[in-house]
């Protein structure tokens, strides 16, 4: 799957016709799936502290918990943007819309 991002803002963050192949996205929500990823990172980020720290165990796993839900959350936003794309170019007669379709299916699978 892959992502070509439509302009339905004028957002410097990511240049005109800047591609992730295979699924139109706007920009504005590809920023809230960095914005999320960015949130993952800083959890990380914030357990090793912990850990190097010496931090209580159940403060670090909650930590760790709430960076994973982050993951996920990104992961299931591509996912339905993928699939309304997919959506979309069924409604319009694109022949591999349906293989598509199914493999985002299954992808959203792993991640449940």
């Amino acid at each position: 799957m892959a992502f070509t991002v439509t302009r339905g803002d004028r957002n410097d963050r990511y240049p005109e016709g800047y591609i992730l192949p295979g699924v139109k996205v706007d920009s504005g929500e590809l920023a809230d799936v960095v914005r999320r990823l960015r949130r993952a990172q800083g959890q990380i980020g914030g357990v090793i502290r912990m850990i190097e720290d010496g931090q209580d165990c159940s403060d670090v796993l909650t930590q760790l918990a709430a960076a994973g839900r982050a993951l996920d959350r990104a992961g299931f936003k591509i996912i339905a943007t993928g699939l309304c794309q997919c959506v979309l170019d069924e409604q319009a007669g694109q022949e591999q819309a349906a293989a598509e379709r199914a493999r985002l299916e299954k992808l959203f699978l792993s991640l449940a």
